[in-house]
């Protein structure tokens, strides 16, 4: 069967998309630029979001006391052992990498654009950190630049973004999602299946809501509790109020969602897999690509695809 996004894999998939779009491999390397977020410096709360723990996906040669310059060299260091021929995205991932004045966004990023080999930026950030003019310097650099912002957006429910503490509503992923998109800018939403309050019926509707939106990359993880959050008490003293998957469980509610998803969205994570000294749940030790291999096999095996219901439903 021929698939809308032409090939045989029955999801759009991130890596054949990625190779197709550039002539040698291309990877990202995360920077710790100094940043912090509404949700940590009192703006808007103090404690951050209730689920969030930044030394889950923090890299260890992202020190602040390095410079940008200093932590891309490094990690490019460690994976030019690997690969002879390479070119590097700069990922500022850690808290909000537009939460600064535009005067300091350009003096960061250009940093990094200076690094030799490294070809654009992907920019983790939360939709009410951009503004219209942050935006229009990102459209410039998109000219010369291959640039990618990344919205934690979580959930679609505006009470679930007030339980987790996010400190906007699903209204605010809508706008930035919208303006990037208008503006030529790639763009990526996060979203978590299992946030408490939520059930099976909500988590498909997520996919019905983020396929109206111009979304064009998608990353998706299940709830994991980590260790010094809030949720991490919240599951303690309630743990009732907490869906945690199975892997089998997650795997067919992720093959249901992408019945429901766009197909024109493409799918660059399913899970996510904090340090081990971090996790207290679910424990699954499953990796990206072991995931993905038993989502395959679970596709075929109900022969069915991305989007095989997303027309009926418009």
């Amino acid at each position: 069967m021929q698939f809308p996004w032409k090939h045989n894999r029955r999801y759009n998939d991130f890596p054949t998309y990625f190779k197709s779009k550039f002539n040698e491999r291309v990877q990202k390397v995360s920077v710790d630029a100094g940043f912090t977020c509404p949700n940590r410096d009192g703006r808007k709360a103090l404690n951050g979001c209730s689920y969030c723990n930044n030394k889950t996906f923090k890299p260890d040669y992202c020190k602040l006391e390095k410079s940008i310059t200093e932590q891309l060299n490094q990690g490019i260091e460690f994976f030019a052992k690997k690969y002879q021929s390479m070119q590097f995205l700069a990922y500022f991932q850690a808290y909000s990498n537009t939460y600064a004045d535009v005067t300091v966004l350009k003096e960061r990023y250009e940093e990094a654009l200076a690094v030799e080999k490294v070809i654009g930026l992907v920019i983790g950030t939360r939709p009410d950190c951009v503004t219209p003019e942050v935006l229009d310097y990102l459209q410039e650099l998109s000219q010369k630049y291959y640039v990618m912002v990344e919205f934690g957006v979580e959930s679609v429910k505006d009470e679930t973004l007030e339980r987790i503490n996010r400190g906007h509503d699903f209204a605010a992923a809508q706008w930035a999602i919208n303006e990037t998109a208008r503006r030529g800018i790639h763009n990526c939403a996060h979203l978590i299946l299992g946030l408490p309050g939520e059930n099976r019926s909500d988590f498909l509707e997520q996919a019905r809501e983020i396929s109206k939106l111009p979304v064009e990359n998608l990353k998706l993880h299940q709830l994991q509790i980590h260790r010094g959050t809030r949720m991490a008490v919240e599951y303690a003293n309630r743990p009732e109020d907490f869906e945690l998957f199975t892997v089998d469980e997650y795997i067919d509610l992720v093959v249901d969602y992408l019945e429901l998803l766009n197909p024109n969205i493409i799918l660059e994570r399913f899970i996510s897999q904090a340090p081990k000294d971090l996790l207290i749940a679910p424990k699954w030790g499953l990796k990206n690509f072991e995931f993905v291999a038993k989502l395959e096999k679970r596709l075929a095996e109900r022969d069915t695809w991305q989007g095989q219901l997303y027309e009926s439903q418009k």
